[in-house]
């Protein structure tokens, strides 16, 4: 795994990622303790949004800069053995 030392770009990329997933979890969290009416479709999407964030980090792990287009893309999809639907 990187390190801030060794790979500050990508050390600073990966923390991102997971504050983001942090922050949307967290804004999730608010949403559905407070908001009467938050629907089960937006539970299908909410957690994904989190969960690509979690991906990309984990794909960020090893690498020292940023990761390529066709990277970020596979990084942020949602297992393939899980249905959001």
């Amino acid at each position: 795994m990187i390190n801030k030392d060794q790979n500050p770009v990508g050390w600073a990329m990966l923390v991102s990622e997971l504050e983001d997933a942090r922050e949307h979890l967290s804004q999730l969290i608010s949403e559905i303790q407070h908001d009467t009416e938050y629907e089960e479709a937006n539970f299908r999407i909410d957690p994904g949004h989190v969960y690509a964030h979690l991906n990309r980090a984990w794909h960020r792990r090893d690498k020292a800069e940023d990761i390529s287009e066709p990277e970020w893309v596979t990084a942020s999809q949602f297992p393939h053995d899980l249905d959001p639907t």
